[in-house]
Order: C-alpha cells, then structure tokens, then sequence
C-alpha cells in the first residue's frame, strides 16, 4: 500500500473516530456544562493514554525545542477547535456541523501548498473544489440558514487548519503517543480551568457512560489526526476528511431520527465522489 492510500485510510479512522465522539457529546444534549463535560472526557483519556503507552512504551520527552514549539501551537489550537466544534455541535444537528467542516480539506491543502511547499496538482484542486461545492448543497448558506453557530464551526476549521499544519511540521522522531498526550493533557487543563467558572451538576449513569465513551474514542481520533499527517501527500489525503459527512449524516439519522433532504443527498454524493476520483488518480499515477 502506497503512503498515500496508507494515509486515506487513517483520514477515514480519524473521521470516524470523530463523528462516533462526537454523536456521544451531543447525545447528552447540554445536561453537562462544557467546561465540566471537556474535563472529565480529558482526564480520562489522559488516564487511559498513560495506561496504553506504559503498555506500548512509545511515550518519549526527549524532544527538541522546535518540536515543543510545534506541540505548544498545535495543542492550543486543539484548545480552540474543541471549544468552537462542540459549542455548535450542541446547538446544530450533526450533519450540518459537520458538514462545514468538509471546508477543511480546501484549507488544509491550500495552506500546506502556501506555507510548506505540499504538491498540489491541478486535478486535485479540482477535486476539493467540487466537494466544496456538495459541502454548500448541503449547508446552503443564507439568510435563514446560517447562524452565529455556522461561524462557531467555521472557527473550528481555522483552528483544526492550524493543527494539522503544525503536525505536518514536527519530526518524525517525535512520537505519536506523545503528541496525542500533550493534547488530551492541555485540553484537560484548560477545561479544568474554565469548569471553575461553572456550576457543576451530578452525573448520571447514562451521562456517565456517554462521557467514558467519548473519552476513550477521542484517544483514536488523536492518534489518527496525528498519524494522517505523517503520511503521503495533503493534497490527496484532505478529500478523504469528507467520509465524516458521510459518517455524519448516517449517524445522524439513526440516533436523532435526522433524515437528510433531496439536496443534502445530492452533496453528499458529491463530497464521497471527490475522495473516490482522487483515490482512482492516484493509483493511475503510481500505477497500482
């Protein structure tokens, strides 16, 4: 398997990992305060972060001053795209939060050509541009529907841009537990901090159980957000972040009985057509 289809693959763990945390966060429907619910989730996917890498032993901070550096941008940026996503995942069905995350893919490529120098052919760009155009089908900006939480999730794409491309940067020494560690440990603190400023409420076994899940499913997607960028071309990897609509829009009508329209199902087929296109391209090239 080339890097590149290696890299499609975790893109698509990633995104799955994502969307099945994040249907558990909403599944508490705002019981929870933010800072309360983004602590507790932290500390024990720290816990059990710890516990996997004593048993991996793949935790190493014997790491250079530029690699801190990078960790500190894409942790804080981490910070930023938790409290944007899931401030408007609680406010907007599943599929529209994320659906605008599909933005992603057009940014992160972009940006890694501008900033790093990442290869991005013209079919390419192609291809992100018109699964940008199925992302619009199905957010159709306007008057009516977009909402101060639409721009809470377009801050979530600035931040998560920023992430990946500070991933992009760090050494290929630097281990990837370690990294999914310093994010989960900021997140945590950070939360802890702002969950003094709230009331706490008592948990429920079922809000308990939401919580935990999400923990433990959080700790993929990290590991695979990071892995990702470490693989293969951003140009190609990026279209492959739209199989969490897909994710999404599935999710969303099984578990809040969301049934997406005429539209929205044209622009998801668009979205899922884009990654399928690049992938057929690709092995074209290498020709597999």
């Amino acid at each position: 398997m080339s890097p590149n289809s290696f890299g499609a693959l975790l893109m698509m763990a990633s995104m799955a990992s994502f969307t099945l945390n994040d249907t558990l966060i909403k599944m508490t429907d705002g019981a929870v305060p933010l800072g309360q619910m983004l602590f507790l989730r932290g500390a024990l996917s720290v816990a059990l972060i710890l516990i996997f890498a004593r048993w991996l032993g793949r935790i190493s901070f014997a790491i250079g001053r530029a690699d801190w550096g990078r960790i500190a941008v894409r942790s804080g940026a981490e910070i930023g795209a938790a409290y944007f996503f899931i401030s408007a995942l609680l406010n907007m069905p599943i599929a529209n939060v994320t659906a605008i995350l599909q933005a992603l893919p057009l940014t992160v490529a972009v940006a890694a050509a501008v900033f790093l120098g990442e290869p991005l052919g013209w079919r390419r760009m192609v291809a992100i541009g018109v699964g940008l155009v199925g992302v619009l089908l199905i957010v159709r900006p306007g008057a009516e529907g977009f909402s101060v939480w639409s721009l809470y999730a377009l801050g979530a794409v600035a931040c998560v841009t920023v992430r990946d491309l500070a991933t992009r940067r760090l050494s290929a020494s630097v281990p990837t537990m370690t990294v999914t560690l310093m994010a989960a440990v900021t997140i945590t603190l950070f939360f802890g901090a702002v969950s003094i400023t709230e009331p706490w409420v008592a948990l429920t076994p079922r809000l308990s159980v939401l919580i935990g899940g999400a923990a433990v499913l959080i700790i993929g997607a990290y590991w695979f957000s990071v892995q990702v960028m470490r693989q293969g071309d951003i140009g190609f990897i990026a279209p492959f972040r739209y199989t969490g609509l897909v994710f999404a829009l599935i999710l969303g009508f099984v578990v809040f009985g969301d049934w997406p329209d005429a539209l929205t199902m044209v622009g998801a087929g668009i979205v899922a057509a884009t990654g399928l296109f690049t992938l057929y391209r690709e092995r074209r090239v290498s020709g597999r």
